[in-house]
């Protein structure tokens, strides 16, 4: 069983499925993708129907350690990204058809 799904792998989906050159595909490909990502980013929030809800949180700074030398070390606050899948994704996963 396949683990990672890479680019060139979507890039081959839409290839073949959609019948566009590849190079088109990619370029669709990398489009859709920025376009998700340019969204999250300045609209700190997306929801894809039926998909899930995409959405950045404020994570603040905090002390860490490494386990190996027991050193403290400040973790500096940043922004994360949450998934949270919709109702018919769950459901799709959870289902027993294949």
């Amino acid at each position: 069983m396949r683990v990672n799904l890479t680019k060139k792998d979507l890039v081959n989906i839409i290839y073949m499925q959609l019948g566009f050159s590849k190079q088109v595909s990619e370029s669709l490909l990398n489009d859709f993708l920025t376009t998700i990502v340019l969204n999250i980013k300045y609209e700190k929030k997306l929801k894809l129907s039926k998909f899930g809800t995409f959405t950045i949180r404020q994570k603040k700074s905090r002390i860490g350690r490494n386990p190996k030398t027991k050193e403290s070390k400040l973790i500096s606050s940043r922004n994360v990204v949450l998934f949270k899948p919709s109702k018919e994704f769950k459901e799709f996963i959870n289902s027993n058809n294949d």
